[in-house]
C-alpha cells in the first residue's frame, strides 16, 4: 500500500511539474517581466559631464535576454510633461503616487515608450507589448525602452 501511494504522488508531483515548466501561462509571464527587469546591480562609474560618480545598471543575464525580443507587460501611464504625443510616454509598474517619479520605486519600475499609435491616457493599468531596448549607458534617459508598442487587451 505504502509503495502504491508512493508511486501515484511520484507521478503526481512530476506531472505538475512538467505542466509548470512547459505551459506557463501568459498572464503568468505578464506579471513577471516587471520582476525580471528589477534583476539589476549598479556599479559607480565617473561620469566626465556630471563630474562626479553616478550608478549605472548593471543588467542582469535574464534581462540581457529580453533586450530586442517582443515583451507584454502591464504598468500605468504616468502623465509626465516634455513628451511630444500620447505616442511617447512613461509606463511604471507601480500607480501615479507609489511610481518611481514620487519616490516610492526605484529606476528599474519605469519605462519610456514609443508607441505605434495614440495610447490615450487613462489611470488604471494598460497592457502594451513592444520590442524592449536597454539603455546602460545614457543618464538622461531611463534605463528601459518599449519600442512599436501596441495597446492590446488583458491576457487570460
Amino acid at each position: 500500500m505504502k509503495y502504491t501511494l508512493y508511486i501515484l504522488l511520484t507521478v503526481l508531483f512530476s506531472s505538475i511539474n512538467v505542466i509548470a515548466q512547459d505551459e506557463e501561462p501568459q498572464s503568468l509571464e505578464v506579471e513577471n517581466t516587471w520582476k525580471t527587469l528589477a534583476r539589476i546591480t549598479y556599479k559607480k562609474e565617473y561620469d566626465e559631464l556630471m563630474g562626479f560618480k553616478i550608478d549605472k545598471p548593471v543588467f542582469g543575464d535574464k534581462v540581457k535576454a529580453l533586450e530586442g525580443k517582443e515583451v507584454t507587460i502591464k504598468g500605468y501611464i504616468i502623465p509626465v510633461e516634455g513628451y511630444k504625443s500620447h505616442k511617447e510616454f512613461i509606463l511604471s509598474a507601480f500607480p501615479y503616487n507609489m511610481c518611481f517619479f514620487c519616490g516610492g520605486a526605484g529606476p528599474e519600475t519605469v519605462m519610456e515608450v514609443m508607441a505605434e499609435e495614440p495610447v490615450k491616457y487613462q489611470a488604471d493599468a494598460i497592457y502594451l507589448k513592444g520590442t524592449l531596448k536597454l539603455n546602460p549607458d545614457d543618464i538622461n534617459r531611463l534605463m528601459y525602452f518599449l519600442e512599436d508598442a501596441v495597446l492590446v487587451d488583458e491576457p487570460e
